[in-house]
């Protein structure tokens, strides 16, 4: 099965990422996995950090002549804000005279991570934790993705809401979506039209107001979250499982978002409007047309009972406002303790579009165990074969 593990430092050298359990035979190159870091970068509100960096991946071990081995992965993108920060990180690494950082952030692994490990400074939290690992994820997980997509499986997203602002039940924009959505390469071109706003919303009007607002956060030194949306297409009936709990597809999805940083929740579907609602005005009811068995609606995001069920899956996750303010809240000093202010530490004022990004490259894998537990196969023709069986 698709396993994979990501290192290194928010400004350390590089970034580092290992990927097994992927067929041989799937055509990937650089241009593609580094497109895909570009999008993560993408967003009015990001801070300082995107000017510096212009991520790039070098494919170090698991490909060769543009085409996967079906052997363990190893790809590397190198930190360049790493030749700002050596002299300070040298310091650290020789032990010799540095300032410990020993007032946390609320709302950030600061004290937590400190409290933990012990480690006397919040620094070696603060390198980890970084949303900057994200990069290695979008990195190793765009693999698993070009997977997806060559055996008719495409993942999408948009932003629906940054902080009070909404693109609601918007009835044109709803129709807009379905229709992106119909063929089961649709959510590959609903992003791409996402790409083409600023902050990846899909209305106009909520756009510039989206944008005034973060405007108004970044004069005032706050943040701001939102909700994103991610959408898969071409998803086959009977991936995943109700049997136990840990295979149910439906939970994995849920932690896969949730790993992202900032991410406070998750729905699947329409899920917290159904609560409001009676059974009957929730449950996607069967229908035939021209002999085939459809739903009239798809309240339930695609999944029923942990198990994809044929039509697109629906998957939102929400941002809190990122936890490194430019005017600090209140903080305690760890050693002295002493109430004090928190320290800044360069950020974002909103990363929900980049967020949105990251969603789409982690569900990449689990979507991609759950078509290998399901037709298994070595590699990509063996695979597509059993997948056109499967769909029949």
């Amino acid at each position: 099965m698709i396993r994979y593990l990501t290192s290194g430092e928010s400004h350390g050298k590089a970034l580092t990422a290992i990927i097994e359990g992927l067929p041989a035979g799937i055509s990937i190159s650089i241009d593609y996995i580094n497109h895909q870091l570009k999008r993560r970068q993408m967003g009015f509100g990001r801070g300082g950090r995107m000017r510096i960096e212009s991520d790039s991946v070098e494919i170090l071990a698991g490909v060769r002549n543009g085409k996967t081995l079906g052997t363990p992965i190893t790809i590397m993108i190198k930190n360049r804000d790493w030749d700002n920060w050596k002299e300070k990180m040298a310091a650290y690494e020789a032990s010799t005279h540095y300032e410990k950082i020993r007032i946390p952030r609320p709302g950030h692994a600061d004290y937590v991570g400190d409290v933990k490990y012990q480690y006397g400074d919040i620094r070696n939290v603060i390198e980890r934790a970084s949303a900057r690992e994200t990069a290695a994820r979008v990195a190793v997980c765009t693999f698993v993705r070009k997977f997806l997509e060559d055996i008719g499986i495409f993942i999408g997203s948009y932003v629906r809401q940054i902080g009070s602002v909404s693109i609601g039940n918007n009835a044109a924009l709803i129709k807009k979506i379905f229709e992106f959505t119909k063929a089961s390469c649709g959510a590959y071109k609903l992003t791409e039209e996402a790409d083409n706003s600023k902050i990846r919303m899909l209305d106009k009007i909520a756009s510039k107001k989206a944008i005034s607002l973060i405007r108004k956060a970044t004069k005032a030194g706050d943040t701001l979250g939102g909700i994103f949306e991610v959408i898969i297409t071409g998803v086959p009936t009977g991936l995943g499982s109700y049997v136990h709990y840990d295979r149910r597809l439906d939970g994995q999805l849920a932690q896969a978002i949730v790993s992202i940083p900032a991410v406070k929740g998750f729905e699947i579907g329409s899920g917290f409007a159904n609560a409001y609602k009676f059974g009957s005005k929730v449950q996607d009811e069967f229908t035939i047309i021209d002999g085939r068995i459809i739903r009239t609606s798809n309240n339930a995001g695609g999944l029923e009972g942990g198990v994809t069920n044929g039509q697109m899956v629906i998957l939102r996750g929400a941002m809190k406002p990122i936890a490194t303010l430019a005017k600090p809240l209140k903080s305690v000093h760890l050693d002295k303790m002493q109430e004090v202010k928190a320290r800044y530490e360069r950020s974002d004022v909103c990363a929900v579009p980049a967020a949105s990004v990251i969603a789409e490259a982690v569900v990449a894998p689990v979507i991609g165990n759950a078509i290998l537990e399901k037709v298994g196969g070595d590699y990509l023709d063996e695979i597509n074969e059993r997948i056109k069986n499967l769909k029949s």
